[in-house]
């Protein structure tokens, strides 16, 4: 066999075990997975199949390991398999896994989230983002008697029918609907306009002021790639709500305990009336929950007439792993990723321009993103101007070196407190190698 034939033949069967559980999954699961982006079809190629993580590495069903910067999507702040968090869950799983009925571990955990938010009075937990989006948009409509919501183009909030929606024609016009499945009529309840741009929701405000219920925003925009507010953008919002009585929710899934010990409305001093979190709350299990305003929150059943529940919500197991991850985040933990972080960061932004290679970094606490375009994106519009054919050979090189990035240009990456200097490295190492072999 030539060398060119045996080379080839390592790369077909590199991932062979993955390729086989995908075909595989593809007959029984719609597109082979349960959440869209996990199947690769932004970048191409197999998705890998995991076997098993600890700290900062990940282990596919091919036994190929790799620095992880994913995480779970965020939660693994920690690193994957935290021993306190784990003995958390066998412990309490040991006593039962779900009794629907309350526990005091519930409170416990309402109450670390709430000494860590001031706009937090109160708190309702639940099992997912998507819940916790959902769930405060209909409070905030119930709260304000109003039908019509703003977000941001390019801010991802989950799979509720009010949040799957495109932008109009204008910049500043109603939604269309962004997924089949979602009636136009409730689409139309969404005004859609550009994230970063005051002036935009100026109008919106001027327009439908009375109408408005809700501005929903990712007070660091992490589903178009970690795009940080511009300068004074946040406080803007909070004055435009006030000046209407428009609630203002921070979707804080992403950001919140991430890119600060007092999440994002702590870094930017901003005081939301309504907050979402989940990912690191939960400790990696399924849990999120939304808080705010105590005359707001207390409009939700059994203490007002806004209804929601969940047979799951706030299960034991969920909750020990939550409580036990919040307990460890201390200013010493967020020194650290802060300090990793920025190594990382700086050391991809020295190397394209080392290489000549058009691109910027972005990063706010352990959470950051690269594009390949030579400005820093402050819009969705922008981002999309990014070089995505490029983004996707990096992708590759960066797998075939032993580096998982998040498998999409629009993705947020983000980092762990298991992410040591010597896995730093080892990635800056690839990225130059990757980056060699593209020029």
């Amino acid at each position: 066999m030539s060398t060119a034939a045996a080379e080839q033949t390592i790369i077909v069967n590199r991932y062979a075990l993955s390729e086989k559980l995908f075909a595989r999954a593809q007959e029984l699961i719609p597109g082979g997975v349960n959440s869209p982006v996990r199947a690769f079809k932004a970048v191409g190629g197999t998705p890998l199949f995991i076997a098993g993580a600890e700290g900062a590495i990940l282990q596919d069903m091919d036994s190929h390991q790799y620095v992880d910067y994913v995480g779970s999507w965020g939660p693994m702040i920690l690193g994957h398999a935290n021993p306190k968090v784990v003995e958390a869950i066998t412990q309490t799983a040991a006593l039962g896994t779900s009794f629907g009925a309350p526990t005091d571990r519930e409170t416990y955990l309402a109450d670390l989230l709430i000494s860590r938010h001031p706009s937090l009075e109160m708190v309702r937990l639940v099992n997912s983002g998507t819940e916790a989006t959902m769930s405060a948009i209909r409070l905030a409509r119930g709260f304000t008697g109003r039908d019509m919501i703003v977000k941001c183009d390019g801010c991802y909030h989950g799979h509720g029918d009010s949040l799957l929606v495109a932008a109009g024609s204008g910049a500043a016009t109603h939604g269309i609907p962004g997924s089949a499945g979602v009636p136009p009529a409730l689409a139309e309840l969404t005004v859609v306009v550009p994230y970063n741009d005051l002036g935009a929701l100026a109008d919106v405000f001027r327009i439908y002021g009375p109408k408005i219920a809700a501005v929903i925003i990712e007070p660091v925009a992490g589903n178009m790639g970690c795009v940080p507010p511009v300068p004074g953008y946040l406080q803007g919002l909070r004055e435009l709500c006030d000046l209407h009585g428009s609630v203002l929710i921070f979707d804080e899934v992403m950001t919140g305990l991430r890119v600060h010990k007092n999440s994002a409305q702590g870094l930017y001093g901003i005081k939301p009336d309504l907050s979402c979190f989940g990912k690191i709350i939960g400790g990696g299990l399924p849990l999120a929950a939304y808080g705010g305003r105590k005359d707001i929150m207390q409009k939700l059943a059994p203490l007002g007439p806004v209804y929601q529940a969940g047979t799951l919500s706030g299960n034991p197991l969920a909750v020990a792993a939550g409580c036990a991850m919040i307990e460890q985040l201390t200013d010493d933990v967020y020194a650290q990723l802060d300090a990793t972080a920025k190594t990382l960061t700086d050391g991809l932004a020295d190397l394209f321009r080392r290489k000549k290679v058009p691109a910027s970094v972005t990063r706010v606490g352990s959470m950051f993103g690269f594009f390949f375009r030579p400005e820093v994106p402050k819009t969705f519009a922008e981002v999309k101007q990014s070089d995505v054919k490029r983004f996707n050979r990096f992708f590759h090189g960066m797998l075939e070196r032993g580096v998982y990035l998040a498998p999409s240009a629009f993705e947020a990456c983000f980092l762990s407190t298991a992410h040591t200097p010597d896995l730093i490295q080892h990635t800056l190492k690839a990225a130059e190698q990757t980056l060699s072999e593209m020029a």
